[in-house]
């Protein structure tokens, strides 16, 4: 029997006859549904984005992960090991990814959820940070005791503390400086052109609420200009000792060793996109009395998931 035949199966099903209306009607509601299981329901992440929550003793990193994590600020004390807990994103934030998503869909809430890690701030401590700055991604760790690399980072500071010249802002810009090296090196150690992906970096302006707290574009630039001088001293370091390598490690070990483009003319932020480092300064307040508060930095974990 060939298919063209009157009593053949696709002329049948393609005929205005009962059995093909009803597998028409069939198909037609199946087909969202499957890809509605696949799209939402079989994509839902097994693990949580990580945001790692770094920077000086003092600057109140404590309290804004209690805050994020409980909605409200709790009495902190100065931190001696990280500390991880769960949270949820307000439902005022939507996410970049969930911008066209039902407020139905049933995977929605996993999709606002996400990991926060606060760490010490402490000179001495700020290994526990660092070391997660060159643990491989996520998807790659297989042991749920090796940390994995962070989704993004809030880097926090005390905004009325940094005052040109003082000790607050050559701390937090000697830190924030081996933060950002670390990721550059993580770039340049990639062995893909594409490299390992973008990181996203929030400087959180904490404590806007003061009389004494600069404007974030007043912190954008101290800690600029900061980070210079760092990078400076770090790169005369470097030469005095005969750092730079010999033969083919040399520009290897300069572009390693040496933030942003080649250690030259004035750091800023921006220099940091060509290894997919985006920093961006946000002021708020976690207190939230007076002022600003973590509003604006809820909405960029949100720009970020």
């Amino acid at each position: 029997m060939a298919w063209h035949d009157v009593d053949s199966w696709p002329t049948v099903l393609l005929g205005p006859t009962l059995t093909g209306i009803l597998v028409t009607l069939l198909v037609a509601f199946l087909i969202p549904i499957l890809l509605h299981q696949f799209l939402y329901r079989a994509r839902t992440p097994k693990t949580l984005p990580t945001f790692l929550i770094l920077g000086p003793s003092g600057s109140g990193k404590t309290s804004l992960f209690t805050q994020l994590e409980r909605g409200t600020p709790s009495p902190t004390h100065i931190s001696q090991v990280p500390a991880t807990a769960t949270a949820t994103l307000p439902p005022s934030i939507t996410t970049e990814s969930n911008r066209y998503r039902s407020t139905e869909d049933p995977t929605l809430l996993a999709q606002r959820r996400i990991t926060l890690i606060d760490t010490p701030g402490h000179g001495k401590l700020r290994h526990h940070a660092l070391s997660r700055l060159s643990a491989p991604p996520a998807s790659k760790t297989k042991s749920a005791t090796v940390p994995s690399f962070p989704h993004a980072l809030v880097f926090v500071v005390d905004a009325a503390r940094l005052a040109p010249g003082s000790d607050s802002l050559a701390e937090a810009a000697a830190y924030l400086h081996d933060v950002l090296l670390a990721l550059q090196r993580r770039h340049a150690r990639a062995r893909t052109s594409r490299g390992p992906g973008t990181v996203p970096v929030l400087v959180a302006a904490n404590k806007m609420d003061l009389f004494t707290a600069a404007p974030a574009k007043v912190v954008a630039r101290a800690l600029e200009d900061e980070v210079g001088r760092v990078r400076e001293s770090r790169a005369k370091g470097l030469l005095d000792s005969g750092g730079g390598g010999e033969g083919g490690r040399a520009e290897e070990d300069e572009d390693a060793g040496w933030l942003g483009e080649g250690g030259e003319g004035r750091f800023e932020f921006r220099q940091m996109e060509e290894v997919d480092v985006l920093v961006e300064v946000v002021g708020g307040n976690v207190l939230g009395g007076g002022g600003p508060d973590v509003q604006a930095w809820w909405e960029w974990i949100g720009r970020q998931l």
